[in-house]
């Protein structure tokens, strides 16, 4: 286990006590490690009647079974456990340091319950080998620029911090948990996770260490991750230079975009908001996750005008889709500010964005007023409400109070009318990445395990020429038709992409084509495995299926696997997409097949015996 730590740390933050969990070689093998080994822990405890925000409710926090080591992207970590947000699984998972200076620390991850009697913060000390609960009470009500700079100034300014802010405090069910300093802050973002802090009364986990991995064949893993890094470099062009925003504007053309919350087919301001605007405008330089070899990262600074920011972390593509083309706002430097405002207040971007736009059509259909938005105008491109939407929901004011609980409660709240306008996958609003341009989408986002997640699958990128020969992709498939090679489409990517967060790697190097064949050859070098493809594909399937486990046991049935009805029933009206809808009918069928899953949507005996999850 020289590799990983081959333990995690168990913290009852109640009783103010913590003590190591050996994990052993079976457990790695059968379910490497990040949101794999947290999955299964989470289900031999769970309890359904349990509430996410009940201080009984365990916060999984693992690395994957890479981080930390060299291996191409090997920096990831997820956090795991109920989402506040949805109700069933959730894994927030995130990059940059924190995970390396994890494993640096002796740790593969932590399992933490209880609630602390004040507000607290974790220092795992491995340079010094303490870990020690310290009072956080003077950083309670801060947010998470504060918050992380005066945690290194205590601690170790060489250390990692990941945190919450004022929002997870008030367990807003859009907080995520933030990681980094304030100067580049990234974020484990989706399903509510910094809620889950916020109702332990966990400020930080900060974490500093000293020791490396070792690996039983150096040269060999040397050579494989030289060849490969080599590969990932030269088919990330587009990535190294503009970040996710390189597929801003290729995204509105293929009509993957969404615009208007959901309504527009084609915005012709898209290029005002591209990432060659970014880089030309604001953009300050690139940041490196750790052991990354594309760089996608920007620094980016707002410092003159109405809209000034300071210098952090640059604009995603989900970001600039969300703020920008869902809310039709084109001013580079009011998405660099909303930007900025959500990873100081620790808010998810994707579902802060959508809560927005959900409210701006609710405004303008009349189902809310002045009354309800604390005088706002909450208009579509109105800029200055946008941002205003963005504080009331961090502070809790007037409708950002409804808002933070998400799109899907939103809309019960304000009653009928208000749920065609909410977008949205078992409560998790959806993914920048409409199925009505790319309909494999649409059957990913139906059974996606942590609801509307556009990562569990991506298999979009079939749609724009990117080859997996050794997935069984060489070409691309007709992306508008929904026939059974969608369906299969969609369940093959689930499966590959299943392997990611437990191993710890970013899936955005498949966009440089890298397929399950070039991963089975880096597990092997660094592990000493000897892993085929159909190893990588087999336990992809097993992890994917006991988070569906979960969720059967969380109340999720097939009538929850399905789309909201504005993309089965609204197509978009221009663009390369319009006039096109996935046909759920015709593909769901072939999926469960596939899947192995009867008409309750559980997997039979046989399917889970032959994925060893009898």
């Amino acid at each position: 286990m020289s590799v990983c730590a081959g333990k995690y740390l168990s913290l009852d933050l109640a009783a103010g006590t913590w003590h190591d969990v050996p994990i052993t070689d079976d457990q790695v093998r059968t379910w490497l490690l990040g949101s794999g080994l947290a999955a299964r822990l989470l289900y031999d405890r769970l309890e359904p009647s349990l509430d996410p925000l009940d201080p009984a409710s365990p916060l999984l926090v693992f690395n994957g079974l890479l981080t930390g080591t060299f291996a191409p992207t090997g920096c990831r970590t997820s956090w795991c456990g109920r989402s506040p947000l949805t109700g069933i699984w959730n894994e927030a998972n995130h990059g940059a340091s924190w995970g390396a200076e994890l494993r640096f620390s002796g740790y593969d991850g932590l399992v933490i319950t209880g609630r602390a009697a004040t507000p607290a913060y974790l220092w795992i000390d491995g340079v010094n080998g303490r870990i020690e609960l310290r009072d956080a009470s003077h950083l309670w009500g801060k947010d998470y620029f504060e918050t992380a700079d005066a945690l290194l100034a205590e601690t170790d300014a060489k250390a990692r911090v990941a945190g919450i802010a004022t929002t997870g405090e008030r367990l807003v069910k859009l907080a995520g948990v933030m990681v980094g300093p304030s100067s580049y802050t990234r974020a484990a973002a989706r399903g509510g996770m910094g809620a889950i802090m916020g109702s332990k009364q966990l400020k930080a986990i900060v974490v500093r260490g000293k020791s490396r991995p070792t690996y039983p064949d150096l040269a060999r893993l040397r050579e494989t991750v030289k060849a490969q890094n080599q590969f990932i470099k030269e088919n990330s062009l587009a990535m190294s230079a503009y970040g996710t925003t390189s597929g801003v504007v290729t995204t509105e053309i293929k009509g993957d975009m969404p615009l208007r919350n959901w309504t527009l087919g084609n915005w012709g301001e898209v290029e005002q908001v591209s990432g060659k605007t970014i880089d030309q405008t604001i953009s300050l330089g690139h940041k490196y996750c750790f052991a990354c070899p594309i760089g996608c990262g920007h620094e980016e600074q707002v410092t003159e005008g109405k809209y000034q920011t300071p210098r952090g972390k640059g604009l995603e593509y989900e970001t600039v889709a969300g703020f920008g083309g869902n809310c039709l706002v084109s001013d580079l430097a009011v998405l660099a500010l909303a930007n900025s405002l959500c990873n100081r207040y620790g808010l998810d971007t994707i579902s802060t964005s959508a809560a927005v736009a959900f409210a701006m059509e609710a405004f303008e259909k009349g189902l809310i007023g002045s009354k309800e938005t604390g005088g706002v105008e909450l208009r579509f491109g109105n800029a200055d409400a946008m941002l205003a939407m963005v504080h009331k929901i961090a502070r809790q004011e007037d409708i950002g109070r409804l808002l933070g609980e998400g799109v899907r409660t939103a809309a019960a709240e304000l009653g009928e009318g208000a749920a065609g306008l909410a977008v949205h996958v078992k409560g998790l609003e959806v993914g920048y990445h409409d199925p009505r341009a790319f309909v494999s989408m649409a059957v990913n986002y139906a059974t996606a395990v942590r609801g509307g997640c556009h990562l569990e699958a991506i298999s979009f990128w079939n749609g724009y020429g990117i080859p997996l020969p050794t997935l069984g992709y060489p070409e691309p498939l007709p992306y508008h038709e929904s026939d059974e090679r969608q369906a299969k489409l969609a369940y093959d990517f689930q499966n590959y992409l299943s392997v990611y967060n437990p191993l710890g790697l970013c899936k955005f190097i498949i966009k440089a084509g890298y397929g399950p064949g070039r991963l089975a050859e880096l597990v092997n070098g660094a592990l000493g495995w000897e892993w085929a493809v159909d190893d990588v594909l087999t336990t992809g399937k097993r992890l994917f299926q006991l988070k569906r486990l979960i969720n059967l046991e969380l109340g999720v049935t097939p009538a929850d696997d399905t789309l909201p009805k504005r993309l089965l029933t609204e197509p978009r009206p221009t663009g390369e997409a319009a006039g096109v809808l996935p046909d759920l009918d015709r593909m769901m069928p072939v999926y469960y097949e596939l899947r192995g899953w009867d008409g309750s949507g559980r997997p039979g005996p046989e399917k889970l015996a032959d994925l060893g999850l009898a």
